[in-house]
Parts: structure tokens; C-alpha cells; sequence
């Protein structure tokens, strides 16, 4: 059996920007080529479910080495953007903090690959918020279909 959505996406406008680079780099420490989020597209009005995106380049620094000749995006990235999009959704709800680290990642699963030209829409829900950690279950979509699953675990310094 097929898994899931995290939440119901249909009747969300995944073209409409709601945050642009210059939002997220506000709040998000990330710049150059470790950005891994392109622009976030909703933001649920409890502020505890996002969907962002990627655009995935030919002329990423990972493409050359990692598989040449047949370049596919690696999973440590689509973690990397998933904790970056749940440390964004943090943030926001706790303005005091600067900085939210990453302190863990479970469950994960790879269920399809990702390759230059394509659009990595990252779906994520707060499932615990605490002063000192915050756990959000994340997806990634390709083309309406689920490429990975993780928990990522963050904490903010």
C-alpha cells in the first residue's frame, strides 16, 4: 500500500510564492549552494504545515561527481532541504531564536530518484513543538509522486 500525503495538497496553488529567496534568507541562515529551498508556496494558517521547492540544476555542484553521466539529486540534500524548510516553520513561531540546528533524522525512506530538471515540491508538518526541540514529519514530491519520507528533529541555539 501506497503511503500517504502528510495533508490534502489538492486545491493548494503550488505556483503562488508565498515566501521568496529573500524571506527565507531572513530567517534562514543558508546561502550559495547549500540553499536548498527555492521558494515556500503555502503556509497552513496554524502556521504548522509548509510546502516548498526546488528546482533541481544541471549546474548544481553535486551533478559532475555524483553518479557522472546519469546524475541523481543525493538523499543527504533532500534532508538537508526538508530541515531546512522545518527550521524555517520553526522560526517563525519562536522570533527570538536565530538559529535552529539539526539534531536528528528517523525514519527516512527513498522511494524514487531525482534528477536535474526536475521540481522537488518538500511537504512538512510540526507533529511536536517545545521550547528545545521541535520534530516535523517532512515529504518530497516529484511530479505528484512521493520520492522520500523522514522525521527531522531540530533544536534551536
Amino acid at each position: 500500500m501506497a503511503p500517504l500525503l502528510l495533508f490534502d495538497i489538492s486545491e493548494i496553488d503550488l505556483n503562488q510564492i508565498v515566501y521568496g529567496t529573500d524571506e527565507i534568507e531572513k530567517i534562514n541562515p543558508h546561502r550559495g549552494a547549500m540553499r536548498m529551498i527555492d521558494a515556500i508556496v503555502y503556509e497552513s494558517e496554524d502556521g504548522n504545515r509548509f510546502i516548498a521547492y526546488k528546482d533541481i540544476r544541471h549546474e548544481e555542484f553535486w551533478v559532475p561527481g555524483h553518479i557522472p553521466g546519469r546524475p541523481i539529486f543525493p538523499g543527504v540534500l533532500m534532508i538537508e532541504a526538508s530541515a531546512q524548510l522545518s527550521s524555517f516553520m520553526c522560526l517563525r513561531l519562536m522570533p527570538e531564536q536565530k538559529f535552529m540546528g539539526f539534531a536528528g533524522v528517523d525514519n527516512v525512506k527513498f522511494r524514487g530518484q531525482v534528477v536535474p530538471g526536475d521540481r522537488l515540491y518538500i511537504l512538512t508538518e510540526q507533529s511536536e513543538f517545545r521550547t528545545r526541540r521541535s520534530i516535523c514529519k517532512t515529504q518530497g514530491l516529484v511530479n505528484g509522486k512521493l520520492v522520500f519520507e523522514a522525521t527531522i528533529t531540530g533544536m534551536p541555539m
